[in-house]
């Protein structure tokens, strides 16, 4: 019986495996043509692209083009950023006039007007108050044309080499009438059916900026990957039934005076389509291998540095030698801080927004461009295939060994062929999806028949280690309930905590002293947050952003939060009498702390993802937290928070709208728990809500009295001082009829 029965199940199990292996095939195949999409294979892919890039970088530095650079700086010796325009035409007569360069980009936009002039309040005094003077009139009238910076900024692009940035979303609501965006590059009414990305919405120029340069490039990405990755851009994108050029694909046609633009189309081998595929971008005799949608890799030269970067004030200053910029293709962009067009990229993952253009400009210049033709796809598909026959045919006729001797130089040919294709004839044919087939029906063929039953274990100290204490759990081990890192929607207190005048601090010392200082600043606040059961979501730079309430259900998460912002004032004592001893500076902390339905849960992409909570109540605790040096305090509560939690004392600061926000609320400062009260602490509360109710009330001087009052009894305090200000103010410009008493915060 035995003998009759080994047979039948050898064959059974023979076949099984073919049709397993033939399903994974065919699951392959489908995602190869896009009829489903299997994420991890993207991402794979996308792994093994970069590092293809990287290892084929030229590494050489373009010394045709330049990047003026808005840098530290610049801020430092111009001022803040936005400049004025009457000083960007300053910058551009320089470059022109002096440096004689041969082209200009902005990868900037220049949306809003300019009134740091104060022209419209002269000219609102001439029509009003002063209408009569006709001297004041006359003067205002001669002064106009050099204060209308506008337009003096217009007058400096008219007739030049210039190509203004711009840039294109999808909200159609948001579009500024008095914007303009350039001319397009086609009116798709005149071409094929394309498949390109489609805009609703944008962000452009002034008119008067962009009908003198007259020439425009859209500079954002709109087919970013899911790691958020940098590896293609759209060269061209449709908006409103016409066709715009990128700002690289701008710059690159106004340096040759504009040639057109032209496109080529093939059809006859997309496996997902029959009808006529976009295949490249014609200017000349430059053509650029595109997707269907106009999309095209970025060909990086290296890391950042592959051109020069020059300081934008250095130009505006005439410091950089002449040689320097003559005849370079300049674009102007920022890497200052707090205005940093970072991006993440196949070369490196904080990379300048700019650079990219850059690397674009330079690959059109030497016609330096990978390709993926229509007729690589059906290549691809067969290659898929004939892995998959060679396995299920050949792999049940060789021994073990053999079979993975096989297995490896099935790999190694693979890699060799890809690369000659990648360096020998610009093909970007894809490495990792044949690979992870090879590899998925090898095992199968090796482990098929083996039917493990795998136990599922508690995993909660691998999943939540780095997020919560350990206490919490061990909690959570024991407990019965189940945790998951699937999102869900629930009512928590989120803390935002932020090193107060980090800039300046870490300007002083060396970047190997400020590690070793921030890691004593987070290690103590880190200790307080666990201490407190909270669960730390992420450290942002010198911030600590934390949150109580998950994943493990805390009734009191609210009282968590504000105890340990109160436990800060101790570890602080002891941090800074610590960095005295070493020489650094002072620190102190800003904690913003908000309560209120957040999400909560595994967010992020598939390549990269974090346990975090989202959504307006997470916002509005940032936005507290930014508040606190305007009124002088360590930290600053929601309301909600004050309810949630009325054990401890609270000092009410004030009534706001926060920016983003139209709904105000009241914030407060907690000073301590209701046992702790002291005489003192409720007399000065007690003063203060008489102050308040003056105020409200718009009776000036009484308030006044009393908010100076308790200015001269606590001179430390800024926010009676705040009040002061606000009071004097409003004596000499009296509020609206409708003053309900809400300060507006307009920054964030």
């Amino acid at each position: 019986m035995r003998l009759k029965i080994g047979p039948f199940f050898v064959k059974l199990i023979f076949q099984y495996r073919t049709l397993l292996c033939l399903l994974v095939t065919v699951l392959f195949l489908l995602h190869h043509i896009e009829r489903i999409n299997i994420p991890l294979l993207n991402n794979i892919e996308n792994v093994a692209y970069d590092l293809r890039l990287k290892l084929n970088l030229p590494g050489t530095i373009d010394s045709r083009i330049v990047i003026l650079d808005i840098d530290e700086k610049s801020l430092a010796q111009e001022g803040r950023w936005p400049w004025s325009r009457d000083k960007l035409s300053y910058l551009v007569d320089m470059l022109f006039d002096y440096y004689q360069v041969k082209l200009l980009g902005f990868d900037i936009v220049f949306s809003e007007p300019d009134t740091s002039s104060g022209l419209g309040l002269l000219d609102k005094l001439s029509k009003n108050e002063l209408a009569d003077n006709e001297e004041f009139t006359s003067i205002v009238e001669a002064l106009a044309p050099q204060l209308n910076f506008d337009t003096v900024f217009a007058n400096s692009l008219e007739n030049r080499p210039v190509v203004m940035g711009y840039y294109f979303n999808n909200a159609n609501n948001n579009i500024n009438p008095s914007s303009s965006l350039p001319k397009p590059a086609h009116n798709l009414k005149d071409l094929p059916p394309v498949g390109l990305i489609e805009s609703h919405g944008y962000g452009a120029n002034l008119k008067i900026l962009q009908d003198k340069a007259i020439y425009g490039g859209y500079f954002n990405n709109a087919s970013i990957d899911i790691d958020g990755s940098f590896r293609r851009l759209p060269l061209i994108t449709e908006y409103d039934g016409k066709l715009y050029e990128s700002l690289s694909l701008a710059m690159y046609r106004r340096l040759l005076e504009q040639p057109s633009l032209e496109l080529t189309f093939n059809s006859g081998y997309d496996l997902a389509s029959s009808t006529s595929r976009l295949e490249s971008i014609n200017i000349e005799s430059l053509t650029i291998p595109v997707t269907d949608q106009g999309v095209a890799l970025v060909p990086y030269r290296g890391k950042q540095g592959s051109f020069k970067y020059i300081s934008a004030t250095d130009v505006l200053n005439g410091i950089t030698p002449p040689e320097e910029l003559m005849n370079k293709i300049i674009i102007m962009g920022a890497t200052a801080a707090g205005i940093f067009d970072l991006r993440i990229t196949p070369v490196q993952s904080v990379y300048p927004g700019v650079e990219v253009h850059a690397n674009l400009v330079s690959a059109m210049l030497d016609q330096r461009f990978k390709s993926k033709p229509t007729y690589m796809l059906g290549v691809e598909f067969v290659e898929l295939i004939l892995l998959a026959l060679l396995v299920i045919v050949l792999y049940p006729k060789l021994s073990s060994g053999s079979a993975a001797m096989v297995f490896g130089l099935i790999i190694l040919a693979m890699f060799t062929l890809n690369i000659y294709a990648w360096r020998e004839l610009n093909l970007d044919n894809f490495i990792a999806t044949p690979m992870v087939l090879l590899f998925i029906l090898f095992s199968i063929q090796i482990y098929f028949g083996y039917f493990l039953e795998t136990k599922r274990k508690n995993k909660l100290g691998q999943i939540f280690g780095q997020y919560i204490p350990r206490k919490l759990v061990e909690d959570m081990s024991k407990s019965e309930d189940n945790y998951s890192l699937k999102g869900e929607n629930k009512e928590l207190t989120v803390l935002f905590s932020d090193v107060r005048g980090f800039t300046s601090i870490s300007e002083k010392i060396e970047p190997e002293e400020l590690c070793e200082l921030m890691n004593e600043i987070l290690t103590p606040v880190t200790k307080v947050i666990h201490h407190n059961n909270g669960t730390i979501d992420k450290y942002i730079g010198d911030a600590v952003m934390a949150f109580w309430g998950a994943p493990l259900h805390d009734d009191k998460h609210a009282y968590n939060a504000v105890k340990a912002s109160l436990e800060f004032a101790s570890i602080l004592e002891s941090i800074n009498h610590d960095f005295v001893a070493k020489g650094w500076p002072h620190i102190d902390l800003g904690v913003g702390i908000n309560t209120g339905n957040m999400n909560v849960g595994n967010m992020g992409s598939e390549f990269r993802i974090a346990y975090t909570v989202m959504g307006d109540a997470v916002n509005l605790g940032a936005r507290l937290e930014a508040l606190t040096k305007q009124y002088g305090v360590r930290v600053i509560v929601s309301e909600s928070t004050k309810l949630a939690a009325p054990e401890f004392v609270y000092l009410e600061l004030d009534r706001v709208r926060v920016k983003g926000k139209n709904e105000p609320i009241t914030i407060y400062e907690p000073l301590c728990l209701s046992q702790d009260l002291t005489e003192e602490i409720s007399q000065q509360l007690g003063l203060l809500q008489i102050a308040y109710n003056y105020y409200h009330k718009q009776q000036w001087e009484f308030a006044q009295k009393k908010f100076a009052t308790l200015a001269q009894q606590y001179p430390d305090k800024l926010l009676y001082r705040l009040y002061l200000d606000r009071i004097e103010e409003y004596i000499n410009t009296a509020p609206e009829a409708d003053w309900d008493g809400v300060y507006t915060h307009t920054s964030k």
